[in-house]
């Protein structure tokens, strides 16, 4: 994957030229996906001086990463049909916000995108990131939010979900999530410490689980705040 130069805030020249090779790499399987994330400048969400269009995991403090495009292309990929609109959905670990935004494009201002992460000052920023986004109508219309929390625990509030993306590998697939799943829905979650899996699980109609792995995957701990802070 090539490289991009970095700069500071968007540049959806260079989105387009990075959606592209994606495109050419053979990444996405649908044009809905790279549609999204064409419409999500990726410059928004990354910190400034960082070559906001590599496709590799960025750092983004708190010893937190944003991952790399194809694996945002992949988990967007996974999850597309359950991204529909009016659809809701859950990002546990949403760092900068930058999958929360592409959720809420794909399911729409009749839908409902969430966004949960434990860093208040990650809160803030993602939420200022996706003032600057072209999904600021959806945020500021209410169908789109971001909030402080322990994402293990999902957010009851806005359950249940159709789709839901974690972020971060858990050692075990959290309860709280499964229980949160619509029948019918779809989690996708990093399952693993050192080995990592990334799982996708089908909540069936009468409630049994489907679990299927995808790949091999290397991301940080999903854990408490105090933990993450101090690793």
């Amino acid at each position: 994957m090539e490289k991009y130069f970095s700069g500071s805030g968007g540049d959806m020249i260079r989105n387009k030229s990075m959606v592209d090779q994606l495109r050419r790499c053979g990444v996405f399987r649908s044009e809905r996906v790279a549609e999204v994330m064409e419409t999500i400048d990726r410059g928004l969400f990354v910190p400034d001086g960082t070559p906001a269009y590599a496709d590799s995991p960025m750092p983004i403090g708190h010893n937190a990463t944003i991952s790399a495009p194809h694996m945002h292309a992949m988990c967007l990929e996974l999850l597309k049909e359950n991204l529909q609109p009016g659809m809701h959905a859950l990002d546990v670990g949403s760092g900068t916000g930058y999958l929360t935004a592409c959720f809420a494009v794909m399911v729409r201002s009749e839908g409902r995108a969430v966004g949960i992460e434990h860093i208040p000052e990650l809160v803030n920023w993602s939420i200022e990131n996706i003032k600057k986004s072209k999904a600021a109508p959806l945020l500021e219309g209410g169908s789109l939010s971001v909030h402080v929390g322990d994402g293990r625990l999902g957010y009851p509030e806005a359950a249940p979900y159709d789709a839901i993306h974690v972020g971060a590998a858990a050692p075990e697939i959290p309860k709280a999530l499964v229980e949160q799943l619509k029948p019918g829905g779809r989690l996708v979650i990093p399952v693993g410490t050192y080995f990592q899996d990334l799982q996708v699980i089908d909540k069936k109609e009468d409630g049994s689980l489907s679990v299927k792995t995808e790949t091999s995957v290397r991301y940080v701990p999903l854990t408490s705040r105090e933990e993450q802070l101090r690793g």
